[in-house]
């Protein structure tokens, strides 16, 4: 009887020091409500709270009406050097989250991006579930990022992120904290990444604009021509209705 009782103590012990770590160990899936007619995106109090417990941000203050351009490269497929063009013209900061597979494929355009103003941000090595890696593991995909980086493009600071796919938990957001980096998640966003399946220009315009708001964070991704193609008529119709445009370091000092 005494070694029975022993066996389920232990099993009750065990059992209560994995729940925390189940918990924290949970795949989070990032989604918000959409924004409409100028009203911000809305990702609820869960994901707000566990957002500001680490310094992690998805959009800007209502006070005034600015706009963040993020683009996420895995891979190259024709159409980036348009967007970096429309950039340049329109003075545009912008940042992208780059993969390994892109740092190491795409070089002249990975320079061009440093080398117009915009920063480089991480979207890890090999766009792994985050969810399902050790703290050695996310700090490897992290590291080979930011090194080949700065070998690339000088760029010697990297304190912007962005998980695979949206994935993430309370486990990847501590590491990151721990490391320098700030989780950068997104409030307008449409599928726009299927490279063999565009549905043109007009498209991609009507879901950015519709979903605009202040302090908006705007996820594109650039392996269809429907971005490329409606990149300038979104940022001079922006521009147009009193919105100006800055980088992630402006959004992080004006966190409301």
């Amino acid at each position: 009887m005494v070694k029975r009782n022993a066996l389920l103590y232990i099993i009750i012990f065990l059992l209560c020091i994995a729940a925390p770590l189940s918990a924290s160990a949970e795949s989070l899936n990032w989604g918000f409500k959409r924004g409409q007619n100028g009203e911000q995106a809305e990702a609820g109090a869960q994901y707000n709270e566990l957002l500001k417990k680490y310094d992690s941000v998805y959009r800007g203050t209502t006070k005034e009406k600015v706009l963040y351009f993020t683009f996420d490269n895995g891979f190259e497929n024709g159409y980036t050097e348009k967007i970096l063009d429309v950039l340049k013209e329109e003075k545009v900061p912008a940042t992208f989250f780059l993969t390994g597979h892109y740092l190491t494929s795409a070089e002249p355009l990975v320079k061009r991006m440093v080398k117009d103003g915009h920063k480089i941000g991480n979207h890890s090595w090999g766009h792994p579930n985050f969810s399902t890696l050790t703290e050695d593991q996310m700090k490897e995909e992290w590291r080979k990022v930011k090194e080949k980086t700065t070998e690339l493009t000088g760029q010697k600071e990297m304190p912007y992120l962005r998980p695979p796919e949206g994935v993430f938990n309370e486990e990847t957001l501590k590491v990151a904290k721990e490391e320098g980096y700030t989780h950068v998640f997104w409030s307008v966003a449409f599928v726009d990444w299927y490279a063999d399946k565009p549905r043109g220009a007009d498209y991609a315009y009507s879901e950015i604009m519709k979903q605009i708001h202040p302090g908006a964070v705007i996820l594109l991704h650039t392996v269809s021509p429907d971005n490329a193609g409606a990149l300038q008529r979104v940022i001079q119709d922006l521009k147009k209705q009193g919105y100006s445009f800055e980088d992630l370091d402006h959004l992080m000092k004006n966190q409301p």
